[in-house]
């Protein structure tokens, strides 16, 4: 049987939060914008105790916490939804990573097709970037900061505290994708000084097609975002259309589950991380792990095997293990990874790229004949 080891790009979902869902989907269809009748008015007790849920993860205001379908719409709303801001106060310049998401480089791209200037910042081959070097580049029109907390390919943790501890006086907007780290680094959220947040369900174990948009007050007032689609009043003209009742309960049931869980779920991950590290060193293979594992997450791991290109090794053992080279939103795509490429990796390291994620539920001895299946396959490949 398969052992699935691939949730930094989705990961299973917790019955206890599907339980909930089933009850919702069942029992509580109402429209929670329905104010007419008992049902719309039960749907949005729902909603607003599944907002409070999320809140107390983040150590936040449920008035900060505005549902959307999931971390790239939150993205896409806390950077395009700055466009007329950043046009009316002349403040053009945005600051972001070569190693982002998608959402986060694609969105701040097309706002160069309305003048704004973005400059990434790249990684040294830790594949962590350096703070100096963004807070170097903050300028007197200098609109926002946008960086990852955890990178999605090679669980490396970025300097975020550092990062929004600089900037939380200097009038400048940031806005941190904390879709990897969200219920991982939970303390680190809690006091992490920022504008705006994004993240989603499912990388927590919850429901995919949910996500929220964190919004923090400053002076009891929300970061100047606009709406950037039209439609009702849902979530305060933010984000209009009908609230997803059943995927805003699992996300807030995942919310809370992470919140009681976290630390226990973070040792039993490092001790999964071990069993791959012991594996590796036994194998003999000549390997190399990309980016410092002294700033990773314990789910996650990314690394190279001399000879062994990644493609290769994945459809070898699709029948020991679901592993991945990348990024899902990636996968399609044959081109070398943009991470490592930032990282300044040679090509044959990139090529031979694999990242393994895990998640508390996987077991032990499962996750170990996996591991040492991969590994006697790769021998053949070399």
């Amino acid at each position: 049987m398969s052992v699935y080891l691939d949730y930094n790009a989705t990961a299973p979902i917790d019955p206890r939060v599907l339980d909930v869902m089933v009850d919702i989907y069942k029992h509580h269809y109402g429209n929670a914008d329905s104010r007419t009748h008992n049902f719309g008015n039960d749907s949005r007790k729902i909603v607003e105790s599944s907002r409070e849920q999320v809140a107390r993860l983040l150590n936040i205001s449920k008035g900060e916490v505005f549902f959307t379908s999931g971390a790239t719409e939150s993205t896409n709303i806390a950077i395009l939804g700055l466009q007329e801001y950043g046009e009316k106060t002349e403040k053009k310049h945005i600051i972001t990573t070569s190693i982002e998401h998608k959402a986060v480089i694609n969105a701040a791209k097309h706002l160069e097709k309305y003048g704004f200037n973005v400059e990434q910042v790249s990684p040294d081959i830790t594949g962590r970037i350096s703070t100096q070097d963004v807070l170097n580049r903050v300028k007197d029109d200098t609109l926002l900061v946008s960086i990852m907390h955890v990178n999605n390919e090679t669980g490396i943790v970025q300097p975020v505290q550092e990062i929004g501890k600089s900037l939380a006086n200097k009038g400048v907007l940031f806005h941190v994708d904390a879709t990897q780290s969200c219920g991982k680094l939970v303390k680190e959220l809690q006091n992490l000084d920022y504008n705006m947040l994004s993240l989603g369900a499912h990388k927590l174990s919850g429901p995919q097609g949910i996500g929220a948009l964190i919004l923090k007050k400053k002076r009891y007032k929300l970061p100047p975002v606009q709406a950037i689609m039209f439609g009702g009043a849902q979530e305060h003209g933010l984000r209009p259309g009908t609230l997803p009742t059943a995927l805003i309960a699992g996300m807030g049931k995942a919310c809370e589950i992470a919140l009681n869980e976290y630390e226990s779920n973070n040792d039993k991950c490092r001790k999964l991380k071990q069993i791959v590290l012991q594996e590796l060193f036994k194998s003999q293979l000549k390997f190399e792990i990309n980016g410092d594992q002294e700033y990773c997450v314990p789910n996650t791991i990314n690394f190279s095997i001399d000879g062994v290109s990644s493609e290769a090794l994945m459809l070898a053992t699709k029948q020991y293990c679901g592993i991945s080279n990348g990024s899902a939103c990636n996968s399609h795509d044959y081109n070398p990874s943009y991470v490592l490429t930032a990282m300044k990796l040679n090509p044959d390291r990139i090529n031979n790229a694999v990242r393994i994620s895990w998640g508390p539920n996987v077991n032990p001895e499962e996750f170990l004949s996996s591991i040492h299946e991969l590994l006697c396959t790769a021998k053949t490949l070399v």
